[in-house]
């Protein structure tokens, strides 16, 4: 499977599963099916450590927030066990891991892929900065629909009016805005609710103690971030494991020790009974109940880290069992013992076992936490590409896997605010309603967005549409209800951070989209360009001058493009030049002939030019070398196999051998990086509220993120900034 010098430990293993399934014209053998199942069961292992230690955690405070003014009848238990039954089976097993994870982005997910996709079948996107070509690529589609159908109707009723368009940005940028305010306080509440059980213990110990010792291991969760998610769910998968093992097995000896009643809360008439009884006291302690699946959209967002199958496996084998034993476990030893709902969890743990849970439960909401900050890093990162973030530095920390990520700035950012709301509320029943709404929010943006994606894109019936929007809607419109009337114990603080964040991204967009529409209405042909030359006395000298833009096409003022760029990208960029230049001149001159046909058994290739099993070509800057059959051959050490030297390379065509002479002189005589300096203004006749939001806040953005030759690695002295103001 991988060639040569490359061991399968190097391969991607989420690239090596996604090829094996899109291979849908041969059929996958015996050894490809074991690879295949041999990397998901590995990568369901590690997406432990990263994407479900948020919904792991939960157990540790759901029953304290649904009842923090104690428990006045049992069957209450009964009731609230229920609603946390089918919630989980509902929104996180039902919605998320079967539905909702199917509609990724390449293996992306969260609510800027769901926009991704899409942008990708209907013009809704306002920056328009699509070519005609990328419709030739397989994620882009302009399939054709009926009419009259109902799908046809909604993507016309879209693409009508900006001002749909624009609202399709906002609700996408709403819920990034809460999962960035869920990934700062995930980690204050369930690192808080984890060292807790210190207290129990020790009662005569300081709140405060508890305080501290919950942001010391704050801050070092945040400080080894720099180590990348491949080493830290190598090291957080067993732990997570070990959580679940734990309180699944806790949570059994509970219920046969205790009381195997609770076991009837499967059923959903003690929903009906539970608010039957209580009325507004039960619909209020829905925010409680809401925590059982927090941590539901973080796994959607760390989808770019794992492929679904080893995200379901994970899910349906080990996480899911295993919160139904813990929350039904807790529930029977509480109706035994309605008095310690302050602590149910660590309660309910056998003495002998007491200190060895407490220090696992610590170290499973650190991780719990990693899940939501690899949630914030994926999204954020999504939003560059998307010209809705100020650009901040991304240091790729695998060489295997291009999604893993780490954002330095962000990260710090993250750690400040999350020590502030520890340290501020001091009390995890405050920070428990505002991860609610946070939570909650999210999921009725990813419902309506996944609408459109069942129309648009999945083409499903419209009753099939129902059904989804329905019981999703019923579930989170009536958690939201609930957590509406928590906002001032504590739901303000994600809607405060969310509008924060959100003001930054709709503003940097506004303000990137006002600079694109300038560059499209100012732009002009190179031809044009060229036929200015001899009339204006221009004067061609020698070098490479490269233009950074965000246009497709056309000559444009000074712009550039957010990308990543290799330190040696001058070189790859010669010798993809000059390879193109040969087999240009190989194709033009010997297309007819046997002798140099891509699919002979012996084909010699020019010098620098390699082809794989495929017929495609691959650049290299080594001797000429033969490829036969299906064999893939690298010089460079890259990918080895059975190689052979040409006993004579290819005679060189007069055209090319001037056209390669001409780089050649280009390139010695030096490269120009040519980036744009831009500043954009409001005009004098614009509106308040437009000034402040150009003049100030996206004046000030400009000025705090990266700047263009530091992202691009562009060397100083091979730099040319070129400075522009515009008005809008």
């Amino acid at each position: 499977m991988a060639s040569g010098g490359k061991s399968n430990e190097e391969i991607d293993y989420k690239s090596r599963i996604w090829v094996l399934d899109q291979k849908l014209d041969q059929p996958i053998d015996a050894e490809a099916k074991k690879l295949r199942n041999k990397y998901e069961d590995k990568l369901a292992f590690q997406s432990l450590g990263v994407v479900y230690g948020d919904l792991g955690t939960s157990p540790l405070y759901v029953f304290y927030n649904t009842f923090p003014d104690g428990i006045e009848d049992p069957e209450d238990l009964i009731g609230a066990l229920s609603l946390i039954i089918y919630s989980l089976t509902l929104i996180p097993l039902l919605k998320y891991v079967l539905i909702v994870c199917r509609a990724n982005d390449n293996g992306q997910g969260g609510t800027f892929a769901l926009y991704s996709l899409l942008c990708q079948h209907a013009k809704v996107k306002t920056i328009p900065d699509q070519d005609n070509t990328d419709e030739q690529l397989t994620t882009y589609s302009r399939s054709t629909f009926h009419e009259q159908s109902f799908a046809a109707k909604t993507k016309r009723w879209l693409e009508e009016h900006a001002f749909r368009k624009n609202a399709l940005l906002v609700l996408v940028l709403v819920g990034s805005s809460m999962v960035i305010g869920d990934g700062i306080l995930t980690p204050a509440i369930s690192v808080l609710s984890a060292v807790q059980g210190i207290k129990l213990d020790h009662p005569n110990m300081n709140s405060d103690v508890v305080v501290l010792v919950a942001v010391v291991i704050l801050v070092g969760l945040f400080c080894m971030q720099h180590h990348g998610v491949d080493r830290v769910s190598w090291l957080f998968a067993p732990i997570v494991l070990l959580w679940f093992l734990l309180i699944g097995g806790i949570g059994l000896f509970n219920i046969w020790k205790y009381d195997t009643g609770v076991l009837k809360a499967f059923s959903p008439i003690y929903i009906y009974r539970y608010f039957r009884r209580g009325g507004r006291d039960s619909w209020l302690s829905l925010g409680g109940i809401m925590l059982s699946i927090t941590g539901t959209e973080a796994l959607f967002a760390d989808l770019s880290h794992f492929p679904v199958p080893s995200i379901q496996i994970a899910f349906t084998t080990v996480v899911f069992p295993c919160l139904l034993f813990a929350y039904s476990g807790q529930a029977a030893y509480l109706m035994k013992n309605t008095n310690h709902v302050v602590d149910a969890f660590y309660s309910s743990i056998p003495d002998i076992i007491y200190w060895p849970v407490l220090l696992v439960a610590t170290a499973a909401a650190v991780v719990a936490s990693q899940a939501t900050i690899c949630a914030t890093f994926s999204l954020i990162k999504q939003a560059l590409a998307l010209g809705c973030f100020p650009r901040v530095r991304i240091v790729h920390t695998s060489k295997r896997f291009l999604s893993h990520i780490y954002l330095p700035d962000i990260n710090w950012i993250l750690m400040i605010l999350c020590v502030g709301v520890t340290a501020g509320f001091k009390n995890q029943s405050q920070i428990g309603n505002a991860s609610g709404t946070a939570v909650v929010i999210v999921m009725l943006v990813t419902t309506l967005l996944m609408i459109l994606v069942m129309l648009l894109i999945w083409r499903c019936h419209w009753i099939i549409v129902l059904i989804f929007t329905g019981l999703s809607l019923v579930v989170e419109v009536t958690y939201f209800s609930s957590v509406l009337c928590k906002v001032n114990q504590g739901g303000w603080v994600p809607l405060v951070i969310a509008f924060a964040f959100f003001i930054i991204m709709y503003v940097w967009h506004y303000g990137t989209k006002k600079r694109y529409e300038f560059e499209v209405h100012s732009k002009v042909s190179m031809a044009w360009i060229l036929g200015l030359g001899p009339s204006l006395g221009l004067v061609r000298v020698p070098g490479i001058g490269l233009v950074y833009t965000e246009l497709a096409r056309g000559v444009p003022h000074m712009a550039i493009k957010t990308s990543i760029r290799d330190e040696d990208f001058e070189k790859k960029l010669f010798d993809g030049l000059y390879t193109f230049v040969r087999l240009e001149s190989m194709m033009d001159g010997c297309s007819d002939s046997d002798d140099y046909s891509i699919y002979g058994q012996e084909t010699e290739q020019p010098s620098d030019v390699l082809l794989n099993h495929t017929g495609n070509t691959m650049p290299l800057n080594v001797d000429a070398t033969i490829s036969s059959g299906d064999s893939i051959i690298s010089v460079n050490g890259h990918l080895q196999n059975n190689t052979a030297t040409a006993s004579s390379g290819l005679l060189s065509s007069p055209a090319e051998v001037n056209e390669l002479e001409f780089l050649s002189v280009c390139r010695d005589a030096g490269v120009v990086h040519i980036l744009g300096n831009t500043e954009v203004l409001a005009r004098r006749d614009s509106k308040f509220c437009k000034k402040i939001a150009i003049d100030y806040i996206y004046a000030f953005l400009r000025k705090i993120c990266t700047q263009n030759s530091a992202a691009l690695n562009v060397p100083h002295e091979s730099l040319l900034n070129v400075g522009q103001i515009i008005h809008v």
